[in-house]
């Protein structure tokens, strides 16, 4: 999928125009940045940022900002990552406290450098924020751990409401959107998770075809998962894939229609869906 100078041109209209919708997240931004805490909003560039942060919620994103995958969608650093911040998991239950949050979302940078991926400090964050926010729901999204299970039953262990883990796209872009993933492994690591609620989403418009989701749809029921979020790719910089196409809202609607025949419990389609945006209607779903 070699770089497209189409890629430049204007957005469709329906994604600029929801993409101007800014709301009053400025002191919740500083925040963040006064704690020294990232944020998978900033960091990978989320199109919802200004909305979910005037409306008081964000991802936390745990074990710093640099990651040792460079999947080719993605814009957070990679690279050497530093060692983990043994006080993070406490400050992001502070933070939470304080900003009164009732659902929280955790993922990480990929830490293959880690011998557990960092699935102990996930659930050092889970357990503080049980402590300090007892009553609040508390997300995971993770990455694969590398296919391993002890390291996975650690996170599941501390007790999050919801398990989240995206599959990306379709197998066969793995190798060019995904190069350090994989797809069986990522099914496994959905299918372990099989007791919690499940959830996962993949971006559209890199060049997938109707009967390939078909057939991730009816992978992902086959392992347990129970939520599916379906959104449009965005290139986030010149340095990342190009779009191969934009799908039209109505497409969204039709793939959302789709997905909840098969029997998910819940699907959110559209072109601004992100796999942790509106997150707490996950658990009403």
């Amino acid at each position: 999928m070699a770089p497209d100078p189409g890629e430049l041109q204007r957005l469709p209209e329906w994604i600029a125009r929801e993409r101007t919708r800014l709301g009053a997240w400025h002191a919740m931004k500083a925040g963040f940045r006064a704690s020294g805490l990232h944020t998978v909003c900033e960091e990978a560039r989320c199109p919802n940022r200004t909305q979910c942060f005037g409306q008081g919620t964000a991802t936390f994103l745990l074990l710093g900002d640099t990651c040792t995958r460079n999947c080719a969608f993605c814009a957070i650093h990679h690279g050497i990552p530093l060692p983990p911040d043994p006080m993070e998991p406490q400050a992001i239950s502070e933070q939470a406290a304080s900003l009164g949050l009732d659902y929280v979302v955790l993922t990480s940078v990929t830490r293959d450098d880690l011998p557990d991926g960092g699935a102990g400090h996930f659930a050092l964050a889970i357990e503080a924020l049980h402590q300090s926010c007892p009553a609040a729901g508390v997300e995971v999204l993770t990455p694969d751990f590398q296919g391993s299970r002890g390291a996975l039953m650690r996170v599941l262990e501390a007790g999050p409401a919801v398990f989240n883990h995206n599959l990306e796209t379709v197998p066969r872009l793995y190798p060019e959107v995904r190069p350090s993933a994989d797809y069986g492994r990522s099914l496994d690591v959905l299918r372990w998770a099989g007791a919690l609620p499940t959830k996962s989403g993949l971006m559209l418009g890199l060049g997938e075809t109707p009967a390939e989701l078909d057939r991730v749809f009816e992978d992902l029921l086959e392992v347990g998962v129970d939520f599916l979020t379906l959104g449009q790719y965005l290139r986030p910089t010149r340095r990342q894939l190009p779009v191969h196409r934009y799908l039209h809202p109505d497409e969204f609607e039709a793939l959302g229609e789709r997905a909840r025949a098969l029997g998910f419990r819940r699907v959110q389609s559209a072109p601004l869906v992100r796999s942790s945006f509106r997150a707490k209607t996950t658990q009403s779903g």
